[in-house]
């Protein structure tokens, strides 16, 4: 549950905080949260308590804020500027804008050529992401020098690469004619497949899991080196699909497409994506990236109450949810990430001081959209301005020198979608009866 911005004053009352009190005062604009605990002891679990967690950074006109829904004479009353966009955080008295980062689209095959057309190399790019975990992995063919294979892939948790056709057969695809055909019915790209087969001394699925667990567990038990990599290609090879071993056939499958669009590349059939393009990039908003920094917060703070109640346990005393929750532990957490910009994941700069110097400067500072691309090199095409971006991306708004066309502005009428629950999707496309849907 959470409760909207309150203070507690020195003397224990409590009373309504609004942004400009926050300002003035120095405090931070938040809500307090609340969680329902209970401790269980063996079959016996006590009453669910109401426990203090901590405090949340609350957006200045979300639907938490002590400015929604108000009219512009009340706002006003309030000590604020009716005209103010909104948008930003208040912490310890400062304005802080998150600024809205953009990535390749994820969970979605990216096909790039490699060098020139005449060098036949290509990859397929997927970054598969599952609950704040990202996993990228990569397909790649290129000629081998010698006798070799062909297709190699390579994901998290397994050193160098691997010959695709051995995952597969780790997958379930254990006959060469499951494998071929699974990956395509042309002629051409079959034969290209049946190569990579006889060059692979692999011919079974539990030589192929032996193979995987002989690279990721290296000089340990059989029985254990099987164990780890199983657990590996469940946890570690596309997530998005799914962490359990029953969805490693939609693996296999997912796998055998991203193969035949590579090949397809090759075969100068389909053209690689242009990465540029705007409808394979998204934009992360202050909601996601702060999903992503309440997620560590709250993993910090059941650890923190792990140990508070294994200290109380170690000293003999009764344990209780009340004292095993320090709030301060997830509350300082989330605000020193926006006090500083030092955000998870090792990136710097992701909140702002707010730009006051004029109200366009607001407004373009609350729009901006940055590219986590080294401002270093010269990326001449990411820095171009991309057809796509029409009516999207102001064309006249970007710093000149290093940041050019990497720090980029939403255009002032430009409205950010939301993403659909896939399966929402699916029951639509059911209900219009599409028998064979267009491959990817």
């Amino acid at each position: 549950m959470i409760k909207k911005p309150f203070i507690k004053e020195a003397d224990g009352s409590k009373s309504k905080v609004y942004p400009t009190q926050a300002r003035l005062r120095n405090l931070t604009y938040s809500a307090h949260m609340y969680l329902e605990m209970a401790l269980t002891k063996g079959e016996d679990e006590q009453e669910m308590e109401e426990v203090y967690i901590g405090e949340l950074p609350v957006m200045l006109k979300s639907s938490i804020c002590h400015l929604n829904g108000l009219n512009d004479a009340e706002v006003e009353d309030s000590g604020e500027d009716p005209q103010d966009p909104g948008g930003y955080f208040i912490v310890n008295g400062s304005e802080r804008a998150i600024v809205t980062m953009e990535e390749i689209a994820p969970n979605k095959i990216i096909l790039e050529r490699v060098g020139e057309k005449e060098d036949r190399r290509a990859k397929a790019i997927v970054t598969s992401i599952k609950s704040g975990f990202r996993a990228r992995i990569n397909l790649e063919y290129r000629k081998p020098r010698k006798k070799g294979v062909f297709l190699r892939i390579s994901f998290p948790y397994v050193p160098g690469e691997i010959p695709l056709v051995v995952l597969l057969r780790a997958l379930g695809l254990e006959t060469d004619k499951d494998l071929v055909s699974s990956i395509s019915d042309e002629n051409d790209i079959q034969f290209l497949l049946i190569d990579d087969i006889q060059t692979s001394e692999i011919t079974n699925t539990y030589d192929a899991v032996k193979y995987i667990g002989n690279r990721v567990a290296k000089g340990m038990t059989e029985e254990y080196r099987i164990k780890r990599a199983e657990d590996v290609i469940d946890r570690y090879l596309l997530p998005h699909i799914g962490v359990d071993s029953d969805k490693r056939a939609e693996k296999a499958t997912y796998l055998a497409e991203m193969a035949e669009m590579l090949l397809q590349v090759i075969f100068e059939k389909r053209d690689p994506h242009d990465k540029d393009h705007y409808a394979n990039k998204r934009l992360r908003v202050s909601g996601d990236l702060m999903e992503d920094l309440f997620r560590v917060a709250f993993t910090s703070l059941t650890r923190d109450m792990t140990y508070q109640l294994e200290r109380s346990l170690a000293r003999g005393k009764e344990p209780s949810v009340k004292q095993a929750v320090r709030s301060d532990v997830l509350t300082e957490n989330i605000k020193h990430a926006i006090a500083t910009g030092n955000w998870v994941g090792g990136r710097a700069g992701v909140s702002q001081l707010l730009d006051r110097t004029s109200y366009m400067g607001t407004l373009s500072h609350l729009k901006r959209v940055v590219s986590p691309l080294s401002r270093s090199q010269p990326h001449f095409e990411a820095r171009d301005l991309h057809p796509t971006q029409f009516g999207k991306i102001c064309p006249n708004e970007t710093p000149e020198g290093p940041n050019c066309g990497l720090v980029k502005n939403l255009a002032i009428l430009a409205k950010i979608s939301e993403g659909s629950d896939p399966h929402d999707l699916e029951e639509v496309i059911k209900k219009m009866k599409i028998v064979n849907p267009i491959k990817i």
